[in-house]
C-alpha cells in the first residue's frame, strides 16, 4: 500500500513516520457511508449534536501539548505558537457549540392574522473538506466545526505535510462517539483531494491556494453544488504619517512574520508614508535581527523553518526575481548558513516595482517588501493593487480617516492600528480571488445551511 511520508522540516527532512494513502475504494466507501448517516445526523437536533461535539472539544483540551509538538515537527511552526493554535481552535469551537442555538434554531419571520412564517436551516448533505497545514489545530476546527454543528456530515483531507497530525485527530474524534460515517478521513496530495470532490457530495469546503481553488469551483459548478472557498491573500498594511509607529511595527512583526509569514492573511506588502519610510524600514531591521531563528521545539525561538523544502525553493525563486528587477534587500534575503532544513531568514525588500512577483503573487514566507506613497489617494491604490482581497492593516490615530480608508479598501477584513479581526462571532473571508464565503459567527452557520420557510395557517 502507498505512504505519506511525514518530514520535519527542522532536521534537515527527518522521517517522522508515515501513514497510508487512502485508496479509491476506501474514500468511495466513506462518502457511501458518510451519504447513509444523514439523517440520523440531521434527525439529533442541534442540541444533541453539541451534547456529542463538545467531547471533541475535551479531546483537544486534553490532548494539546502532543498535539502541539506533533504540529512543530511536521510544519515547523515555533512550539508556542502551535500551543496557541490548539487554544484558538478549542475557542472557536467553543463559540460555535455555545452559539449555534441562537443561529440555527427556527424563527417566525413573519405572520398576520392567518399565517405564519417560520424558517428553518437545514444541513446541505455531506461535505468535502480540504484544509491546509499552516494552523493545522484551527484549521481542523474551521473547517469541521460548524459543518457538524449544522448537521453535515464529513470527509476531511488534511494537508499531505502533516498527515500524522490529520491521523491522531481522526482518532481522537473516533474516540467521541459521533455516529458511523458523521465524520472520516482520507490521506494523501491533490490527486486524492480531487477524486474525494468528484464523489457524491453536496458541499465543498476549502482553505487553500487561489489556484487550486478555482479549479474546485468549477468542479462544484459542474456538479451544481455549493462551495466555500478560502483561499489566498496579499494583505496590504498602510502605515500613515501620523500613525503611532512603536505599536505599529510590534502588530506589522507579528502579522508578518508568525508561522514564518505563513498565512493566508499575513500582512505581505507594507505601504508607508515617505516621511516614516527610513524610520520604519530601520525599526523593523532591528527588530528582525533580535529575533531568534532556530528549531521550532525550543521555547525560545520565534521564527522556525517553511514548511517544507519546496516552499523553501518558490520562496528563494520569488526573492531572486525581485533582486533581479531592482529590489533591495536590507536584511536576510537568504538561507542561514547554521540551520539545516527548510529556513529561511526574516526579510525585508526595498526598491520594489508593482510588475515584480513579491508584489504580484502570494509570498508563504518571512519576506516583507516596503514602498513609499505621498497621498492617501495613492496609499489605497496601492494597497488595491492586488488580485487578492483578504486582510488589510490600516495605522493611523486619525479615526475619520481610519474609516474612510478601510470603505475604499477592497478586502472582506480590515484592522485598524492593533486591534484583530480575528474572532469566532466574526466574518472570516475575502474579496476578488481570494475566495467565496465567510466562515464564522452566524454568516459560517447561513454558508452551511440550506434555508427553508414553511407557510402554516394559525
Amino acid at each position: 500500500m502507498a505512504e505519506l511520508i511525514s518530514t520535519n522540516p527542522a532536521k534537515n527532512y527527518k522521517k517522522l513516520g508515515e501513514v497510508n494513502i487512502s485508496t479509491q475504494g476506501e474514500i468511495r466507501r466513506k462518502v457511501q457511508k458518510a451519504n447513509s448517516a444523514r439523517k440520523k445526523w440531521k434527525s439529533l437536533g442541534i442540541e444533541e449534536r453539541v451534547k456529542i461535539l463538545k467531547r471533541i472539544v475535551d479531546k483537544l483540551k486534553e490532548n494539546k501539548d502532543e498535539l502541539a509538538l506533533l504540529a512543530t515537527q511536521e510544519t515547523g511552526m515555533p512550539i508556542s505558537q502551535s500551543r496557541n493554535d490548539v487554544d484558538n481552535a478549542v475557542r472557536y469551537f467553543v463559540w460555535y457549540l455555545d452559539n449555534a442555538s441562537k443561529y440555527l434554531s427556527p424563527e417566525i419571520i413573519y405572520q398576520d392574522n392567518n399565517i405564519i412564517h417560520k424558517v428553518f436551516y437545514e444541513p446541505i448533505g455531506t461535505a468535502a473538506v480540504i484544509i491546509p497545514w499552516n494552523y493545522p489545530a484551527s484549521n481542523f476546527v474551521w473547517g469541521c466545526g460548524q459543518n457538524l454543528i449544522a448537521g453535515n456530515t464529513i470527509i476531511l483531507k488534511h494537508s499531505k505535510e502533516c498527515p500524522l497530525f490529520g491521523k491522531r485527530l481522526e482518532e481522537l474524534v473516533e474516540g467521541c462517539g459521533l455516529p458511523d460515517g458523521v465524520f472520516s478521513e482520507v490521506y494523501g496530495d491533490g490527486k486524492i483531494g480531487d477524486y474525494l470532490v468528484h464523489q457524491d457530495i453536496n458541499l465543498i469546503s476549502f482553505t487553500g491556494s487561489t489556484k487550486v481553488g478555482k479549479y474546485l469551483y468549477k468542479v462544484a459548478g459542474e456538479k451544481f453544488i455549493k462551495v466555500v472557498l478560502e483561499m489566498g491573500g496579499s494583505a496590504p498594511g498602510i502605515i500613515f504619517e501620523d500613525a503611532e509607529i512603536e505599536k505599529a511595527l510590534e502588530t506589522i512583526y507579528y502579522n508578518r512574520f508568525s508561522n514564518c509569514g505563513q498565512a493566508c492573511d499575513a500582512l505581505k506588502r507594507l505601504i508607508v508614508h515617505e516621511s516614516k519610510f527610513p524610520q520604519v524600514v530601520q525599526r523593523l531591521k532591528e527588530i528582525l535581527s533580535s529575533k531568534k531563528i532556530g528549531d521550532p521545539e525550543n521555547e525560545d525561538t520565534d521564527i522556525g523553518p517553511l514548511v517544507a523544502r519546496r516552499q523553501l525553493v518558490l520562496l528563494e525563486d520569488q526573492v531572486k526575481d525581485s533582486i533581479d528587477n531592482g529590489a533591495k534587500i536590507v536584511i536576510g534575503g537568504k538561507r542561514p548558513k547554521s540551520l539545516q532544513g527548510a529556513y529561511y531568514e526574516p526579510t525585508i525588500l526595498t526598491n520594489i516595482s508593482k510588475d515584480i512577483r513579491v508584489w504580484q503573487e502570494e509570498v508563504f514566507g518571512p519576506v516583507l517588501p516596503i514602498v513609499s506613497f505621498k497621498t492617501e489617494e495613492k496609499a489605497i491604490a496601492l494597497a488595491n493593487d492586488t488580485k487578492y482581497g483578504l486582510g488589510a492593516y490600516i495605522f493611523t490615530e486619525n479615526k475619520e480617516k481610519a474609516l474612510r480608508v478601510a470603505s475604499q479598501i477592497d478586502a472582506g477584513m480590515v484592522g485598524i492600528n492593533n486591534a484583530s479581526y480575528l474572532q469566532p462571532s466574526s466574518p472570516f473571508g475575502g474579496y476578488k480571488e481570494s475566495g467565496i464565503g465567510r466562515e464564522h459567527g452566524k454568516f459560517g452557520f447561513a454558508e452551511l445551511t440550506q434555508t427553508k420557510v414553511i407557510a402554516v395557517e394559525k
